[in-house]
């Protein structure tokens, strides 16, 4: 490796570093304003359950740390959730100059609309799945037994819910990508709708609590975005332009890439 290479390299790890630092300190600044809040971000997290529960029913903690633990684990995913922006704009600012032209027009609008669907779907499973959910459970238990859920629990369910439905409300993005890239035709997705369609039975049947509406509420979402993932990128591969020789691969030239990395020196000497 050439000196030049070497430096180009060495001023590429530096300028990664800081932008990880910058990451790290939006969400530690954004954990600490919301620490104080903890107790009452775990309650609004749990009032579908709460919701729920019978006239002086309650949650539980079974361990001793417990209730000291979940509450902060709630404020530091919180926290992550509202810094996610910030984290997302050094990760882009970071990679988008090695990208080429097209790359960047095509990469930075999927990843803005995978962050407000993965949004959309935790707030569908917080708003309409959790309370169906939650009282079918609870009106389904047997005469005398008391219905109380161990806080920590409880957490560790809300989280799967929210993973599985934020990444079914993400099919579209992926259909749309593979479609864009041209990795798979649309015909193939048309195809391919039956195999969707058990494909998502069976995954809400693995993920959902065992009741058929909850099952329901995550296959039918999940084939429906599915199909409009096909639709939009049906109609994005049809009326997408045909670039020109010169313009299909358009990376940064010479000129842009010194003074991207001019601007990374300027921003060490700052540091130092």
């Amino acid at each position: 490796m050439s000196l030049d290479g070497q430096e180009t390299f060495i001023s590429h790890l530096i300028e990664l570093r800081d932008r990880l630092l910058r990451a790290a300190i939006a969400w530690i600044v954004l954990f600490i304003a919301l620490f104080p809040f903890a107790n009452d971000l775990y309650t609004l997290l749990a009032q579908p359950m709460l919701a729920k529960l019978p006239q002086g029913g309650q949650m539980i903690a079974t361990e001793v740390v417990t209730p000291f633990f979940v509450p902060i684990k709630v404020a530091m995913m919180t926290a992550f959730l509202g810094s996610l922006p910030v984290i997302l704009y050094q990760v882009w600012s970071f990679v988008a100059p090695g990208l080429y032209a097209h790359e960047r027009k095509f990469i930075l609008p999927l990843v803005v609309a995978s962050l407000f669907l993965f949004a959309l779907g935790m707030a569908f499973a917080y708003f309409l799945v959790f309370p169906v959910v939650f009282g079918f459970i609870i009106g389904i238990a047997p005469v005398g037994v008391a219905v109380m859920t161990d806080i920590n629990k409880y957490l560790d369910f809300v989280l799967t819910m929210f993973l599985a439905f934020g990444l079914t409300f993400e099919v579209p993005i992926v259909v749309i990508a593979l479609a864009l890239m041209g990795m798979v035709e649309v015909e193939k997705f048309k195809e391919a709708r039956p195999y969707v369609i058990v494909g998502a039975f069976v995954i809400a049947a693995v993920v959902t609590p065992p009741d058929v509406i909850s099952q329901f509420m995550l296959a039918v979402p999940l084939w429906v975005l599915y199909e409009l993932g096909v639709v939009i990128a049906a109609w994005l591969v049809k009326n997408r332009p045909a670039p020109a020789a010169e313009e299909a691969y358009t990376p940064l030239t010479g000129d842009e890439m010194d003074a991207e990395l001019d601007r990374i020196e300027e921003e060490q000497k700052k540091l130092s």
